[in-house]
Order: structure tokens, then C-alpha cells, then sequence
């Protein structure tokens, strides 16, 4: 499941997860990002309960975009523990987001 994260469930949902979490922050607008979703989609599917996968819309989630430095769209944060382990920024092919993911995962 592909979650939406916003300020208001941020930290329950995101650094207080038991589990690692991949952020992909994107907006609407950006081809790049759209490119991205269908990958983003499926991960989440392929990942589910080992690693929560989600989405944070810069347009409508600014503060959370500031939060994270996020400068350039799409950017993924990879997140274990509360805190910051990987940040990557572009679109870029399934298997290198892969290889990402499964580094998370591993622990």
C-alpha cells in the first residue's frame, strides 16, 4: 500500500515507523515525478511490511519539503529509525530505485 504522508501524521507515521520508509517527494506538475509513480506504486505493493513506501506532495506539503532540504523533484529520502540513512534526487531506471529499496531493507 502506497501511503500519502502529511505534517499532521508525519512523525507517528514516518519516524516513529517500526519498520525502514521510502519518501518519494514529488508534485502533480512534474513529468519526471509521473514517471516515476507507476514504479512508486509498485514497489509499494512489492515492499509492503518490509518497507513503507509513500509520497509527499511539495506543493501541498511545503513544510515537509523544507524539512528535507528538498531542492530538486523527484527526490526519494530513505528513512531507518528516525533518521535520514539515503536521499537520492531524478528519475532514474526501476532497478537502480530498486537496489535502494532493497538496501533499506536489509537493515
Amino acid at each position: 500500500m502506497e501511503y500519502r504522508f502529511n505534517e499532521n501524521t508525519f512523525d507517528e507515521e514516518v519516524m516513529r515507523s517500526d519498520i525502514p520508509v521510502m519518501i518519494d517527494f514529488f508534485a502533480d506538475w512534474c513529468g519526471p515525478c509521473r514517471m516515476m509513480s507507476p514504479v512508486v506504486e509498485q514497489f509499494a505493493k512489492d515492499y509492503e511490511n518490509r518497507v513503507k513506501i509513500g509520497k509527499v506532495n511539495v506543493d501541498e506539503q511545503a513544510s515537509l519539503a523544507m524539512r528535507f532540504g528538498i531542492q530538486s523533484i523527484p527526490s526519494f529520502v530513505f528513512i531507518r529509525d528516525g533518521k535520514v540513512v539515503e536521499r537520492v534526487t531524478g528519475a532514474m531506471p526501476k532497478a537502480v530505485l530498486n537496489n535502494y529499496l532493497e538496501e533499506l531493507a536489509a537493515g
